[in-house]
């Protein structure tokens, strides 16, 4: 949801935050009882790769997703859906468990603004954003990573082994109270994929 203007007292925000809420979870509830097909969340990590360009080293990737229905629905009746790819650098050991070196975390907001009729992808982390007219296209375009930064090559021992891993995650953590609740038990709203792993001589 976006936020509102910092001029807007805080309660006055609180009050519209909760507002909005008890007007959206309604139908939110009476949605999973329609009669449309149940459509089963997938997220999938088809491909990763680390390119080192000026000391730093950079991911490509590509991301299939596909939304449940519960998910589906929530976007249609103009719930903010956040997703958010998990990406981890590990020191492989022979002996021990692997010793974690870097996390990353990115984050984008997919919203649909009904007015526009338009579908808006958010870069949390940059703020930039995108407008595509149809979901396909702003899935599509969420699922190609290209050239993002991940760790600077001065980190990493030249004699050591290193893992990467690359997972996507639906992120129901911003949702307001009372969906955020119904989402907890919602088989439909815990959507990941499995870790996609790498290691950085292949």
């Amino acid at each position: 949801m976006p936020k509102l203007p910092p001029s807007i007292p805080l309660l006055h925000r609180r009050a519209s935050g909760w507002l909005c809420c008890a007007l959206l979870l309604p139908a939110l509830l009476i949605l999973p009882w329609t009669n449309a097909p149940a459509v089963e969340g997938r997220f999938e990590v088809r491909s990763a790769t680390m390119d080192l360009i000026d000391g730093v080293y950079y991911l490509d990737a590509r991301v299939q997703y596909r939304l449940s229905a519960e998910a589906l629905e929530a976007l249609e009746a103009g719930v903010a859906l956040t997703i958010e790819l998990q990406m981890e650098v590990n020191r492989r050991r022979r002996l021990l468990p692997n010793q974690s070196v870097a996390t990353l975390s990115q984050r984008y907001q997919l919203q649909y603004h009904a007015l526009s009729n338009r579908y808006v992808l958010r870069n949390l982390n940059s703020s930039e954003q995108e407008s595509f007219a149809t979901l396909f296209a702003a899935l599509n375009q969420l699922g190609r990573v290209i050239d993002l930064p991940v760790i600077d090559a001065a980190l990493l021992e030249p004699d050591q082994r290193y893992e990467f891993r690359l997972r996507a995650v639906l992120d129901t953590r911003a949702f307001p109270g009372p969906l955020r609740l119904l989402a907890f038990w919602a088989d439909g709203w815990r959507i990941e994929s499995e870790w996609f792993r790498w290691r950085l001589e292949d």
